[in-house]
């Protein structure tokens, strides 16, 4: 007959070899070939409601086109700046996608590229109130979001706006060796819609993906392994067990007396 503690170290060592991740489960761009037919760097993002934007206008006449750049103000100082920076003041998009320039009035930018946008403004500028204007667009509150068995879940604020999924994994300090990098959920907002993509990082064909260049505001969630997900369960009702064993132990007891 099988002791109980030889039972015991069988369950705990069946356990432990579950838990364990293999190989495939953990390395990155391990699968598949690269179509380079399909593989884009021509990145371009779209303005959405809620952005941020810095607009500076410039031109040969920075007379003329001071009324179009908002004014420069202080930002608040803080412990390791006394004085504060200058800081140009940014346009809020709206929910219809418009903001509120000078002397142009509303302007729909929502939906549109970076260089979509500057043309439109360039368009409204020329010729009437600015000869051979310069236009630099920039959004400045782009931020991603990372969540899920990542070291170091939290908000990204970027200044740079081209960002991948992987450097945003980057940012969070790597997976944990539980997260299951086949099944990441990257969830945007697209035409006032949350749409949610899967994709799979053990796979080079994540280079293709709609979601390998992260836009503003994107979600990318990751999932615990179903190992991890019993760990937690095992661990969050061992109590319950220990209970329910020693009542189990004690009748037992009682009745083969």
């Amino acid at each position: 007959m099988i002791k109980k503690s030889t039972y015991f170290l069988v369950i705990f060592a069946l356990i432990l070899i579950s838990s364990c991740a293999s190989k495939k489960d953990v390395i990155y761009l391990q699968f598949d070939e690269i179509d380079q037919s399909k593989v884009s760097n021509n990145y371009q993002l779209t303005f959405k409601p809620d952005d941020f934007l810095q607009i500076i206008v410039s031109s040969e006449d920075l007379i003329a086109s001071q009324p179009f750049n908002l004014p420069i103000i202080a930002s608040s100082p803080t412990v390791i700046n006394a004085q504060g920076n200058p800081k140009i003041q940014s346009y809020l998009v709206d929910v219809n996608g418009e903001i509120e320039f000078p002397i142009l009035g509303r302007l729909k930018l929502g939906g549109l590229t970076r260089i979509e946008a500057i043309k439109l403004i360039k368009d409204k500028l020329t010729p009437a109130y600015l000869k051979n204007p310069l236009v630099n667009i920039l959004i400045t509150n782009f931020k991603i979001t990372v969540i899920g068995d990542v070291r170091s879940a939290q908000v990204f604020n970027i200044d740079n706006e081209r960002v991948t999924i992987l450097d945003a994994i980057g940012l969070a300090g790597d997976l944990n060796l539980s997260g299951k990098r086949q099944n990441v959920t990257v969830i945007r907002e697209e035409n006032n819609m949350k749409n949610k993509y899967i994709v799979d990082l053990t796979s080079n064909k994540i280079m293709t993906s709609p979601v390998y260049y992260l836009q503003q505001n994107d979600v990318v969630y990751i999932e615990q392994n179903s190992a991890k997900v019993q760990e937690a369960v095992y661990t969050r009702n061992t109590g319950l067990f220990i209970s329910l064993g020693s009542v189990i132990i004690s009748l037992l007891t009682i009745l083969t007396r």
